[in-house]
């Protein structure tokens, strides 16, 4: 049984990517587009001339142009492009196997659909803007288990320390993602929240069982 994967997302300084990763992050990821959290490739190249081996990058895009989206991967070193936008299967395609989908429940194509999208990871979503209620969460995490079934999924959305145990052992996802959910204010984390909310993830996976791509 393969332990869940933890990403940090959101990381804006040296000291809460650091310190993501002192309580066990597998991933830390970076927003280039708009949003409280929106860093730039120096401050991103900073951030990332300090983090240890082993640990993975992500850069978070929004409708990006592949030639900028290159751009900031190869300047950054970034591992893995997330997409949150109306990004399609081309695009996809030319950033494989370096590339994350992001889908919310309302915006995921259909099983034929879905197979189009060359990706090594299907990350599943809230609606941005919706305020997170028991039965929307349990229904995403329900969908993310059946997705899992065929390809490696990212569950992300609404996720706190205190239900993403819940969330592992409904949705079996390859990994978690978090940002909001383990902030003292937007952009900067609270390090005791990412803590307890790792530790939590990894029990629960332990418990739970995680499926493995």
């Amino acid at each position: 049984m393969v332990m869940t994967r933890v990403k940090i997302c959101g990381i804006t300084n040296v000291d809460d990517a650091l310190a993501a990763v002192e309580c066990g992050a597998d991933a830390v990821g970076f927003v280039f587009a708009p949003s409280p959290r929106q860093v730039t490739i120096a401050e991103v190249k900073q951030i990332a001339s300090k983090l240890p081996p082993f640990v993975a990058t992500v850069g978070v895009f929004v409708d990006s142009e592949l030639e900028e989206i290159w751009k900031a991967m190869s300047e950054c070193a970034i591992d893995f492009a997330q997409l949150h936008g109306r990004e399609g299967p081309g695009l996809c395609e030319a950033l494989y196997p370096k590339v994350i989908k992001a889908f919310t429940s309302a915006s995921l194509p259909a099983t034929e659909g879905l197979a189009r999208y060359r990706v090594s990871a299907v990350m599943l979503d809230k609606e941005k803007g919706n305020r997170s209620n028991g039965t929307e969460l349990r229904q995403l995490w329900e969908i993310a288990r059946k997705i899992g079934r065929h390809t490696p999924i990212i569950l992300a959305g609404g996720l706190t320390l205190e239900n993403v145990g819940k969330a592992i052992e409904v949705g079996q996802p390859y990994a978690v993602d978090v940002s909001s959910g383990v902030e003292s204010v937007p952009g900067k984390k609270d390090h005791r929240k990412m803590r307890d909310f790792i530790r939590n993830a990894k029990q629960g996976a332990q418990g739970g069982g995680s499926a493995a791509p």
